[in-house]
């Protein structure tokens, strides 16, 4: 099934994803060697990490989603970006409080194309809310939030996570206060194909997994909560609070960035499209977990497709959630994965969940 098939199998008629589920840290590290002064293939998804991969200084970024509603959130961001200062477009998008995100939004419809503006101007709950939250997936997580993490945990375990610890006080903490029988019970409940197939992502994005998601994903949840930094991660926040915190952004919005953003707005394209059906040549690929919904042959067969549009030294950087994907066979020794790069940044990625990253290179020959 390549992604024109689960075009017509999974709903994309909604914005499933407000904000993106990606580290954008490892990605920008993945395709740095190939973009600067490229040409870019990326999932649209909301836009975070299309903005992100600006400061990598490429010539064009080719943002594409086969949902209207997705490019539509990228949109909005991409003219908030444009119009408003960096402390008013944490407040629009919802990162900071705002006293009225519906007359900011006003001004800002007139630069947005005609169809996005019908979007937005038919969901005006979404945009007082801010629009970085505004998507199935973070109401997902809100229920987790609200609903089932305080089954296990008091206010005050949850807040105590985020306290700066050093490697060994994470674990200390990880086994004497957070690791309980009702944790793991709850979080495999919770975090299990049915559940999240229904509430969070779709049931056709599990379609190829097999095994206990809840087991794998718990297995991943406990490296993000001892080996990595828990106070400065933007995702894990995001879950416990619902919400950033100025100092756990995501990359886009992190001060340093701001400008270098705003700067290079117009080198982004959006299309409504597969993504193998993107045209011209490209020096890098973003292509977020798009062969975890296909069988092992659509797989090939798209992976075939991104190949012939990837200049030599092209570099392709996409994640696993659970169904296993990688370079292809056939491709080989064409294209080859770059093993080490990848692993190590995968021990950083501090969007946990995803079982595997892969970075993989194009021969220059």
């Amino acid at each position: 099934m390549s992604q024109t098939e689960i075009g017509a199998r999974a709903k994309f008629d909604f914005i499933r994803y407000a904000s993106v589920w990606e580290d954008a840290d490892i990605l920008c590290e993945a395709l740095r060697p190939s973009v600067a002064g490229g040409r870019i293939l990326s999932i649209a998804s909301a836009g975070d990490n299309v903005l992100a991969m600006l400061t990598l200084d490429p010539a064009e970024i080719v943002a594409v989603d086969l949902s209207a509603p997705q490019l539509a959130a990228v949109e909005l961001r991409m003219v908030a970006f444009g119009e408003l200062d960096r402390d008013a477009l944490l407040a629009f998008l919802g990162v900071t409080p705002a006293a009225d995100r519906a007359r900011t939004y006003a001004a800002l419809r007139g630069a947005l194309s005609e169809r996005a503006r019908e979007f937005w101007d038919r969901h005006p709950e979404a945009i007082a809310l801010g629009a970085a939250h505004a998507g199935k997936f973070e109401r997902f997580f809100g229920i987790f939030r609200r609903l089932v993490l305080p089954l296990v945990h008091g206010r005050r375990t949850v807040e105590s996570l985020l306290v700066p610890r050093d490697a060994s006080g994470r674990e200390r903490f990880y086994v004497e206060r957070w690791d309980s029988l009702r944790w793991r019970l709850i979080f495999r409940l919770f975090f299990s194909r049915f559940v999240m197939g229904r509430l969070g992502r779709d049931p056709e994005f599990f379609a190829h997994v097999e095994g206990s998601v809840g087991e794998r994903i718990l297995a991943r949840t406990r490296h993000a909560l001892t080996a990595l930094e828990t106070h400065s991660n933007p995702y894990l926040t995001y879950i416990l609070t619902g919400n950033f915190a100025a100092d756990a952004l995501p990359m886009y919005l992190r001060p340093e960035h701001y400008a270098t953003i705003r700067d290079r707005l117009s080198r982004v394209t959006l299309l409504q499209s597969a993504a193998e059906q993107a045209p011209g040549r490209f020096d890098g690929f973003n292509l977020s977990d798009i062969f975890e919904y296909m069988s092992p042959s659509g797989h090939v067969e798209s992976y075939r497709a991104f190949a012939a549009l990837a200049q030599p030294g092209a570099r392709f950087a996409y994640w696993n959630l659970l169904a296993p994907r990688g370079v292809p066979d056939a491709l080989r020794p064409g294209i080859m994965p770059l093993r080490d790069v990848a692993e190590r940044l995968h021990q950083r990625d501090r969007a946990w969940f995803y079982g595997a990253f892969h970075v993989d290179e194009v021969a220059r020959t």
